[in-house]
């Protein structure tokens, strides 16, 4: 079984997603989870402290900043805009699709983890991910 689910972004950060897997699974197997984009990612990651969230959002824009910090000044894909090619480096060092184990009809996530979709583009954007329940 397949499903998407669309997540609603407004700029760069995490968005936690995972309450909406919850009805998705039963049973024991495997959720796969695939972002359909070339500029964001998937992450699991610390659902307890929001300053993680900040955090993670904020290094990464340090490590690739838009095209108009005069340290990406070699990058040519700047069609849409100074958030682009560095939004497309950052899903290139990121994962875009996860497996998360499904026990007994529940998540095996860790008591602390959350999963997030991770959007790297300064607008913006509905953002789908397939999550397809293997068992």
């Amino acid at each position: 079984m397949s499903e998407i689910i669309q997540i609603e972004t407004n700029g760069p950060g995490l968005y936690e997603f995972t309450h909406r897997l919850t009805d998705l699974v039963w049973g024991d197997g495997l959720l796969h989870l695939f972002v359909q984009h070339t500029s964001a990612s998937l992450l699991i990651q610390e659902n307890a402290d929001p300053e993680v969230q900040t955090d993670l959002t904020e290094f990464f824009h340090r490590l690739v900043p838009p095209t108009d910090h005069p340290s990406m000044s070699y990058l040519t894909h700047t069609y849409e805009g100074p958030d682009d090619m560095p939004a497309h480096i950052k899903a290139a060092m990121m994962p875009v699709s996860l497996s998360i184990p499904v026990m007994g009809g529940r998540l095996g996530l860790g008591t602390w983890q959350g999963v997030y979709l991770f959007e790297h583009r300064s607008r913006p954007h509905v953002r789908k991910v397939v999550a397809t329940l293997l068992t």
